[in-house]
């Protein structure tokens, strides 16, 4: 609606896991660095947890779009309230396997299967599921563990990657068998200002857009009523504009911003 108002190719600011416009802030690249091994090494499995909209789940699909499609079998799952035999099913289903009718039990010798499938055929296997903290039920955090017991000549024939808001930590500690099988961990924390900024201009620049279209005094009221979280600072920017195309701005000034980050808080 925007975009040629202010010369862009693409509006810069959606809050939509776009490799594309991922950002490597400092914290971000170690947190790609650390899951990259997780899985290439065999580690059996990562906690990555963060706030929200600091960007686990970028992290995640940029690591699938990184990885080469014909060594690994990927699943990933956004967990919303499935009970375990629900989310040994979507694993399945993912892989292709239909199971409608079968038993805990059936579906774990399923999935046995299924890996040593994809380990004989020379693919590795990774499950990611987002948004586990809402695996409240320790019945389905049990069951995540176990699917980490999957393991060939002593080594691991599935990488679990947990993504989940810093509660996850806690709710893994809870089981200290699944914590010490996590090997590798995270915590994203807030962008500071000085990152902010670099992130407004990093997409901006991906959408072919002008890094000064926004003033200094508007990019600092951004940035701090979005206090270092990338989800924010992409909902803030993104009014910003049109707030500015509606008033045929030429740039994104102090008011226009102000205007913005009022409007967020109605």
């Amino acid at each position: 609606m925007y975009e040629q108002h202010w010369g862009l190719s693409d509006k810069p600011f959606r809050n939509t896991p776009d490799p594309h416009y991922f950002f490597f802030s400092p914290q971000h690249e170690e947190a790609l660095t650390r899951m990259l091994y997780c899985i290439l090494e065999g580690q059996g499995g990562m906690l990555l947890s963060g706030e929200v909209g600091c960007g686990k789940t970028m992290l995640a699909r940029v690591v699938l779009d990184t990885l080469d499609a014909e060594r690994f079998e990927a699943a990933y799952l956004t967990y919303s309230s499935l009970s375990t035999e629900e989310f040994l099913r979507e694993i399945l289903r993912q892989f292709g396997v239909s199971t409608l009718q079968h038993n805990r039990a059936r579906l774990l010798s399923y999935l046995s299967d299924c890996f040593a499938a994809h380990q004989a055929a020379g693919r590795a296997t990774l499950i990611f599921v987002d948004e586990a903290q809402l695996a409240a039920d320790a019945d389905t955090l049990e069951e995540m563990r176990l699917l980490m017991n999957f393991q060939q000549d002593r080594q691991f024939t599935v990488s679990l990657i947990l993504l989940g808001q810093p509660e996850i930590r806690e709710m893994v500690k809870a089981s200290p068998q699944f914590h010490q099988r996590l090997t590798v961990r995270m915590h994203l924390g807030a962008l500071n200002a000085e990152e902010s900024r670099a992130y407004l201009h990093h997409r901006l620049r991906v959408a072919n857009g002008r890094e000064d279209l926004f003033t200094a005094a508007a990019e600092t009221l951004l940035v701090e009523a979005a206090q270092g979280v990338p989800r924010r600072l992409n909902g803030l920017a993104d009014m910003s504009l049109l707030l500015g195309y509606g008033k045929k701005a030429p740039l994104i000034d102090e008011d226009l911003a102000r205007q913005a980050v009022a409007d967020s808080r109605n």
